[in-house]
């Protein structure tokens, strides 16, 4: 919790993990954590590891269709998206600073791969302004992002930072929070006193920005809030930065001038609150000696701190920064144990400071005294002063403030400086967009195109023309309305609380009524757009696509915005209905049953025969002709949603055969648990009773028992090759005599079988009986019209029962290949008193009847 922001102390902030894809924002008590305690600043889903708490802020990201968004809340207030200017369009985005009231962003934007874009925001966090572009980061050692960009210490508004140019890299520094920048001016001569030829801007200072991640090193740069204006850096002096020939530079002017202290790295420790530098030489050879400053790096002194060499790990200073004692750690060799030396310098300083140890001095750039609106003197030690400043020390500071001049002011939210430093509107920016405060208020600031930078405190001068004044809201018509949903989707379950946001970018909210159409029949209408920024909550009853709208109208005129939103239902499972013997170069009808079977928009992709490419439909039918003999396997993929689930089913494709239901003694009913397992076991046992009973070949019988009840099962004869290959009029016969030589058998009751001790099973010809799939006899007996007679009475059947079939879904449900595993849908019915809308109640009975039309080849119902 932070003093003043959160509503209660001890409050803590926390994302927590739903699933890869998608984390919570909430907040509780930290002595009292519970769902019923638990807060939820953020109104729906984040990305996860997106929630930063910084100061004043909170921020958060959400994807949505590929592209992040991120969210600011200043002062704990509602969540705004951040307002980049439009075609940033960023990739990926870090928090640099929330100091002073102002956040500083680094953004890697759709173009870069290596390189991001500073950009700085108002007080509140929203609209953000470029600053510097193409700063160079690089990998960390544990995969975090490192931005070359260093906020000095001890100095607001000032930082460094690394650009690349042309392919180089140079080193910036602005002293106004990115309002201006320029190049680092090269020291004049080097350590032995050679004057260095580095004209700006072809030739400057560049340094090395990086801050140690180890807290035994003191990494490339190093700047301290007690010893304002001093910065020790690593850096070259050129046309860009490199890593070869590199020297330790100093500033005890904040950045004006540089001074070259070692040709070699070094790594830098404040004494006594930068009274004092020590250095020790960053080298894998073992060292026995550190160097000692006083005068603010000019002059040093070497010092012994042990008696045999040591190669240095690292080195720790005591906690706080008046310290004079530091401990260095190493090993003598690679395979001893960690030596630690403690060096105190207090021996060496003989007194305290007193008051006229210390000077004045100066904050400026290149002579500019006037920074972020005010000239600031601080208070330094002299550099020929060896004295112990000690805890009592302050940097005691004089402020004065500047009258304001056009240095002080930067381009506001949708203005981009020209090359003469003007800031013009950029193409894709309306002005009259910044006056949406007028949906809400009476007035609204005018933007100049300029916006004061944050925290500079210059008064008078230009500040009046610079300045957004203050206007009364114009009368217009509603325009740039827009609806959408709380979580940004196009989708929602069934039954579930639907939040609608709507916003309105120009037009008087407080006299502009909005209506909203939900789709299913009801509307509301509100007096003003004010009265419902927390949103409008809808549940739907029905699966469905529904056209949604707001309109938006006033005296001036309206408008009308739509979104269609998609209400669906979990897809639990599904059932591909197909034939168990099809008919070669005839065409089959495969259906697929949904549970529930009504879950929305639905995708079927079909993999049919030896196709290699699916077929896809938004029909969960398809006709398809096998023109092979032999097995072939369908496979069906229902895509609803977010679920995809697959069935398959194993056809056998004959040119001809003979089929005929089955029915069986009663008690074989109060035995059938109805599952697939069971079935594909009592087909088995059945098959093997015919073949004992009539000795047909056990390839030419096919049998398998049906799903539902009363228990029903079909069998199959198919053709010897051998006998009636080529040869269709003998086929027929030949079928036809193995037809007659099994009903024979189940007539005579000669078809049995024990289910369990004590229960013996009868099969029988069932009484409705088929005519064959394919008659190739050139005579038509009466029999034979017999036959016809009775698939007319089947085809009127069939007739009545298609006009009810949304009464009775998944009617015509196929048996599956004996090594098949069904996947089963056992469902109740639903009470049509149960008016609560969900899921479960979408689905319908499924009724598993006596199969009335006996031909695989006919069209399915």
């Amino acid at each position: 919790s932070k003093l003043g922001l959160d509503k209660e102390p001890g409050l803590i902030h926390l994302e927590t993990s739903i699933s890869e894809t998608q984390a919570l924002y909430v907040t509780c008590k930290l002595q009292n954590c519970t769902d019923a305690n638990k807060g939820k600043p953020f109104p729906g889903y984040i990305d996860p590891n997106s929630l930063v708490v910084q100061d004043e802020y909170v921020f958060v990201q959400v994807s949505t269709g590929g592209r992040p968004i991120y969210y600011v809340s200043s002062r704990r207030d509602v969540f705004t998206p951040m307002k980049l200017p439009k075609y940033t369009l960023p990739k990926d985005l870090h928090v640099i600073s929330t100091d002073e009231n102002r956040v500083v962003a680094a953004v890697q934007e759709w173009n870069q791969n290596d390189t991001y874009n500073l950009y700085v925001s108002e007080a509140g966090g929203i609209y953000y302004t470029l600053a510097l572009e193409n700063v160079m980061s690089s990998m960390g050692p544990e995969g975090n992002v490192m931005i070359d960009l260093y906020e000095v210490a001890g100095i607001k508004g000032m930082f460094l930072a690394n650009k690349k140019l042309n392919n180089e890299v140079k080193t910036y520094i602005t002293y106004n929070k990115g309002r201006d920048w320029r190049l680092l001016q090269a020291p004049s001569a080097d350590l032995r006193g050679n004057r260095i030829h580095c004209m700006l801007p072809y030739c400057s200072l560049h340094l090395h920005l990086h801050v140690s991640a180890n807290p035994y090193t003191s990494g490339n740069i190093a700047s301290r809030e007690s010893a304002p204006g001093i910065i020790v850096a690593s850096g070259s002096i050129g046309a860009e930065l490199t890593s070869s020939n590199v020297s330790m530079f100093i500033t005890s002017d904040a950045g004006n001038t540089w001074r070259q202290i070692f040709d070699e790295e070094y790594s830098v420790l404040y004494l006594d609150q930068g009274g004092a530098l020590v250095a020790i030489r960053h080298t894998p050879l073992p060292i026995r000696h550190l160097w000692l400053s006083f005068d603010e790096g000019r002059v040093w002194n070497k010092y012994s701190f042990t008696s045999s060499p040591l190669f240095v790990d690292g080195v720790l200073g005591e906690p706080g920064e008046e310290t004079l004692i530091m401990t260095i750690f190493g090993h003598v060799s690679h395979r001893s144990e960690w030596q630690l030396v403690k060096i105190d310098f207090r021996s060496i300083f003989n007194r305290r400071c007193i008051e006229s140890d210390y000077v004045p001095w100066d904050l400026h750039d290149q002579g500019e005294r006037c920074l972020m609106g005010v000239k600031r003197v601080y208070r330094k030690l002299k550099s020929i002063a060896r004295c112990v400043m000690g805890k009592t020390y302050s940097v005691t500071m004089i402020s004065e403030p500047c009258d304001c001049t056009e240095s002080d002011f930067e381009c506001d939210y949708g203005f981009e400086r020209r090359a003469d430093g003007k800031c013009t509107p950029a193409f894709w920016f309306l002005p009259s967009s910044m006056s949406r405060t007028c949906t809400t208020e009476h007035t609204f600031l005018n933007s100049t195109g300029y916006r004061k930078v944050v925290s500079n405190n210059c008064t008078g001068g230009v500040m009046e023309q610079y300045t957004a004044r203050r206007q009364l809201c114009p009368s217009q018509a509603p325009r740039g309305l827009h609806l959408v949903t709380s979580e940004g989707k196009l989708t929602a379950t069934l039954a579930s609380n639907v939040t609608f946001l709507v916003f309105l970018e120009e037009g008087d909210g407080s006299k502009t009524s909005i209506t909203v159409d939900f789709g299913d029949g009801n509307a509301f209408t509100y007096s003003n757009v004010s009265s419902i920024e927390d949103g409008i909550k809808h549940i739907y009853k029905n699966v469905g696509i529904y056209r949604v709208s707001a309109t938006a109208e006033n005296s001036l005129g309206s408008e009308t915005v739509l979104l269609f939103l998609h209400i669906t239902c979990q897809l639990e499972s599904i059932h591909l209905s197909a034939p168990f013997v099809a008919v070669k170069n005839k065409e089959v009808n495969l259906t697929v049953v949904l549970s529930p079977s009504q879950v929305g928009t639905v995708t079927y992709i079909w993999w049919l025969g030896n196709n290699s490419e699916p077929v896809i439909t938004l029909e969960g039918s398809v006709a398809f002709t096998f023109s092979r003999e032999g097995i072939s396997v369908v496979t069906v993929q229902v895509s609803a949603g977010n679920t995809i689930l697959q069935d398959r089913k194993t056809i056998a494709v004959h040119e001809y055969f003979r089929s005929h239901l089955l029915a069986f003694s009663s008690n074989l009913d109060d035995h059938n648990p109805d599952v697939a397992e069971w079935r594909l076991d009592v087909s088995r046992v059945i098959k093997t009773s015919m073949v004992q009973a009539t000795g047909v070949n056990p390839e030419q019988l096919l049998v398998t028992v049906l799903p539902g009840l009363p228990t029903a099962a079909e069998f199959f004869l198919l053709p010897d090759k051998q006998l009636t290959e080529g040869k269709p009029d003998k086929t027929a016969t030949h079928l036809d005599q193995l037809s007659e030589l099994v009903l024979s058998a189940l007539n005579q009751n000669l078809v049995q079988f024990t289910l369990r001790p004590g229960v013996q099973i009868t099969v029988y010809a069932a009484h409705l009986s088929a005519a064959p799939l394919v008659d190739t006899s050139e005579n038509h007996s009466g029999s034979a019209m017999l036959m016809l007679l009775s698939v007319v009475v089947v085809g009127l059947a069939v007739f009545l029962i298609y006009k009810f079939k949304r009464k009775i879904p998944g009617l015509h449900v196929y048996a599956a290949m004996q090594d098949e595993k069904e996947q089963e849908m056992i469902q109740s019915p639903v009470s049509p008193t149960d008016s609560t809308p969900s899921c479960s109640s979408q689905r319908e009975l499924l009724t598993s009847l006596e199969p009335l039309d006996t031909e695989p080849n006919t069209q399915t119902i």
